[in-house]
């Protein structure tokens, strides 16, 4: 079905137009520049006769900004996603500058993420291609009638190239600057459809490899802004002493060393803990560290010690007596199994981790009066209007949210909590802003955790070895059920995101998935690729358990049971080459797992060695092929597989929360283990673009084949030992060995 751009004269200024698809407002407009630089913390309003939320605005003087709606958090966003625009309006990038979005779900939120402005789940370039492009085509067809006015020919006889208009059989050109400025928008208005989109293999930017990421030199030479680098005039600092458990509050607070500290304006009890405003960062960090605080003692927290959960969820996933909710159903997996000549059956399980973004939490905020202003290093600006108003007795269109650059994100930063602390202690000095750094150790301690979960599969085979029946019980605690309730509820407590990368492409005749819900009130939440980052853990160990078991290559199996899927074969057969497959090796082996998830085909193959006295796994080469579909930017989807690639390394080697009786143990680099970069192995990488399919998902499809490479090469390497715990500690690697 054609989708076409909808267009409304008369809403805007002379030299501006609006256009709707699906519902979102998009403002373009013909005006001066704003003089801000890339990446700037704050979007500003761009200067000139028109709405100041518009995605496109072209100066007198040729320049060209256009707005940016997601989230730039090292991914590379704030390049691809304008890009996208420039690219059909014929915009030279060189004259392109990047704003911002502010917070306005209406004209930016993402038509493929609820339409609100959040940045995650791999869905901004997916969600906003074709919006983007539509865009810019627009935008073109609009800048051709304009200037077919100026020229007196017809609009047929004009071509664009770079930021110029050109009459060839004149001789005659006009700059985007010159329509600009003396430019009529034309009445009525041209739409724009899909055939108007340059076709990929005309394409200046889509698909190359030459555009720079705009966010890259500011990052090098120190001038890019992140959430914790904001300065406003009259500032004040704010820190947040919360309860060592959650749940708990504070009943008797002695604060008279705290308030002696020189510098310190407030002390502010909170319903979660104690708040601490004061002139510097270091008076607050010492109040912090003075106040003695006697904390309530009825929290059901005190109840969660990680490791006995894990065996009660192992135990739960066992018991088939234990009823969950069906995720999927695909045939009667139940009965092809119990009719089976064999079932493989195996648990798998992970630990809870830790975000561990670079950039720890903070947020600036400013109350006066009704309105409020946010400063934050933030993932969903559209939450952020939403909590900032509950906290601060207003309604969202009065608060206004400044999205900085993140120094990292992995689904933490779309959060409420350190947003909550900013407008909690700004409320108690209304009139000036008030930053607040959480430490490391705040970080640490109080972080959504990915979920702790345990997983129970059961495959049946029959007398040929081929799969009959395939089972996959999840046991975890919710994510949605916090987070968007109304759509846990609606889903009937199943959840999606927990679940997420159980459902795959394999060709298996009948397929179940039940998620059992474990409610222990501990706050989880999203993590680098949540559900799939485990699910497919489990999903690509156990076919190499049927390879084994059937006596196969575990690669030709896969591509046996994907037979149908050629995007899938390609990568695996790629990947083989890359790592040259059937190579033996001395002391190494070699390990693969292929996942489907977010849209992109990507399959890896870890090289490994391992250390039988220590238990510990060296991972030395990753190779890895990814098919996204239409590659808007291959290097940058390179990058974005090194990213995923070491995280997938390290927590599937060392990353792990421990919690206590409702305490965590561990409170920052030097006892959470994440990898080192002597430890990081070489990481190898092959885009393969597929234009003809869907655009997929690119920032988080790399970590979930990482950890199940490495645990099949040790497998391959020791003879078949099994590792089913993530994170693969050497005493438990030692203890597989010896069992």
């Amino acid at each position: 079905m054609t989708r076409t751009l909808q267009l409304s004269t008369g809403t805007l200024s002379r030299r501006s137009f609006l256009v709707t698809l699906g519902g979102t407002s998009v403002a373009v407009a013909f005006g001066s520049l704003s003089d801000r630089a890339f990446g700037a913390i704050v979007a500003p309003a761009i200067e000139g006769d028109f709405q100041p939320n518009a995605w496109v605005n072209i100066a007198a003087d040729d320049k060209v900004s256009i707005i940016s709606p997601a989230s730039e958090m090292g991914q590379g966003i704030m390049t691809t996603l304008p890009l996208l625009i420039a690219e059909d309006m014929d915009a030279d990038w060189d004259k392109v500058r990047i704003v911002q979005a502010p917070s306005d779900a209406k004209k930016y939120g993402n038509p493929g993420f609820y339409g609100i402005q959040l940045t995650g789940g791999s869905e901004s370039t997916r969600g906003y291609y074709e919006l983007l492009r539509l865009v810019g085509a627009q935008t073109r067809k609009i800048i051709l009638a304009s200037a077919a006015g100026m020229l007196k020919v017809p609009v047929r006889e004009l071509a664009t190239e770079p930021n110029k208009v050109v009459h060839r059989r004149s001789g005659r050109s006009l700059s985007y600057g010159d329509v600009a400025r003396l430019g009529k928008l034309p009445d009525p208005l041209p739409q724009a459809t899909k055939a108007d989109l340059k076709p990929l293999a005309q394409c200046r930017y889509i698909g190359k490899s030459s555009v720079p990421r705009i966010d890259v030199p500011s990052k090098v030479d120190g001038s890019a802004i992140f959430g914790i680098d904001v300065q406003l005039p009259n500032m004040l600092y704010g820190a947040v002493l919360r309860a060592p458990v959650q749940g708990e509050r504070p009943e008797v607070i002695d604060d008279a060393a705290a308030r002696a500290i020189n510098g310190i304006t407030h002390i502010v009890v909170l319903p979660y803990g104690v708040g601490i405003i004061g002139e510097t960062v270091e008076a607050t960090k010492k109040a912090k560290e003075l106040l003695k605080v006697t904390w309530s003692n009825s929290s059901r927290i005190r109840n969660y010690t990680s490791d006995r959960l894990l065996e009660q969820y192992r135990s739960i996933g066992r018991d088939l007596t234990k009823i969950g909710v069906n995720a999927f159903a695909e045939g009667d997996a139940l009965a092809a199994i119990s009719k089976a000549t064999t079932v493989i059956s195996a648990d798998y399980m992970s630990d809870h981790v830790y975000h561990a973004t670079m950039e720890p939490m903070n947020a600036t905020a400013l109350v006066t009066g009704e309105t409020v202003e946010v400063w934050a290093p933030t993932q969903g600006p559209t939450g952020t209007q939403g909590f900032a108003a509950k906290v601060a007795g207003t309604t969202p269109d009065k608060v206004k949210v400044n999205t900085t650059l993140l120094g990292g994100g992995f689904g933490r930063k779309a959060e409420d909590d350190f947003i909550i602390d900013a407008v909690s202690l700004a409320k108690q000095v209304k009139g000036r802003p008030v930053k607040v750094i959480w430490s490391r150790e705040d970080d640490v301690q109080h972080d959504k955790y990915r979920p702790l979960e345990a997983q129970h599969v059961q495959v049946g085979l029959d007398a040929n070895g081929n799969i009959v029946g395939w089972r996959h019980r999840i046991v975890a605690d919710s994510v949605f059920a916090r987070t968007m309730p109304k759509l846990f509820e609606k889903e009937k407590g199943h959840d999606d995101v927990v679940t997420e990368g159980a459902r795959f492409n394999y060709a298996v005749p009948a397929h179940q998935i039940d998620y059992i819900r474990q409610d222990n009130g501990r706050d989880v939440g999203f993590w680098f690729a949540v559900g799939v980052g485990y699910t497919r853990f489990a999903i690509e160990c156990v076919i190499d358990e049927i390879a084994t078991a059937k006596n196969v290559d575990p690669l030709a199996l896969r591509l046996q049971l994907l037979k149908d899927q050629p995007r899938a074969r390609k990568v695996i057969e790629t990947v083989a080459q890359m790592a040259e497959w059937n190579r033996k090796r001395d002391g190494r082996a070699l390990g693969l797992a292929y996942s489907d998830a977010f849209g992109s085909h990507c399959a890896q193959i870890a090289e490994v060695s391992l250390n039988r006295q220590s238990g510990e796994i060296r991972v030395h080469t990753v190779w890895c092929a990814v098919d996204a579909g239409i590659a808007v930017q291959p290097l940058n989807i390179e990058s974005m597989m090194i990213t995923g690639i070491t995280n997938g390394a390290s927590h599937a080697l060392f990353e792990q929360i421990n919690i206590v009786n409702g305490e965590v143990q561990e409170s920052n680099f030097d006892t959470y283990r994440v990898i080192r970069m002597s430890e990081a192995p070489d990481i190898k990488v092959t885009v393969i673009p597929s234009s003809d399919n869907p655009i997929g998902g690119i920032g988080q499809a790399g970590l979930p084949p990482t950890g199940p490479a490495i645990a099949n090469a040790v497998a391959r390497l020791t003879g078949g030992v099994r590792l089913r715990h993530y994170p693969f500690l050497p005493e438990r690697v030692k203890a597989a060995l010896n069992a």
